[in-house]
């Protein structure tokens, strides 16, 4: 009976760590654009964009398109994170395909040999920033 115990407390208690940090989620609100930085890591040149929810644009040569923006309803200057695709557009290279975080653009980057770009926020209506 003791063993039956403490396999149903461990598994409860797994099931409670797991479930900790769901609960600890922030809501998000989803932006109507996005300002991103590229980096063209040659020379050190940097370029700011802002890109409308659905739409693309150029960046050093590589068109990112981007697909949604979210970002902290209790801190909106706060992390943002974005659904970004990057390709050549000679070629139709996917360079990248997936969300990067503000905060942290190393957890999830773009692999290039020569430019980079991250997300630097969210924006709630276009223009706001600019």
């Amino acid at each position: 009976m003791s063993a039956l115990f403490r396999k149903l407390a461990l598994g409860g208690g797994c099931a409670l760590a797991l479930a900790a940090p769901i609960a600890a989620q922030d809501p998000a609100e989803r932006g109507v654009s996005a300002v991103l930085r590229g980096l063209d890591k040659v020379n050190g040149h940097t370029l700011d964009v802002e890109i409308q929810i659905g739409g693309s644009a150029e960046l050093y040569g590589l068109i990112v398109t981007l697909t949604e923006c979210r970002y902290p309803v209790a801190n909106p200057t706060g992390d943002a994170y974005a659904y970004l695709t990057i390709r050549d557009p000679l070629k139709g290279e996917l360079f990248f395909d997936g969300w990067m975080i503000a905060s942290s653009p190393a957890l999830s980057a773009l692999d290039h040999a020569r430019y980079d770009v991250w997300v630097i926020r969210c924006n709630s209506s276009l223009g706001e920033g600019n």
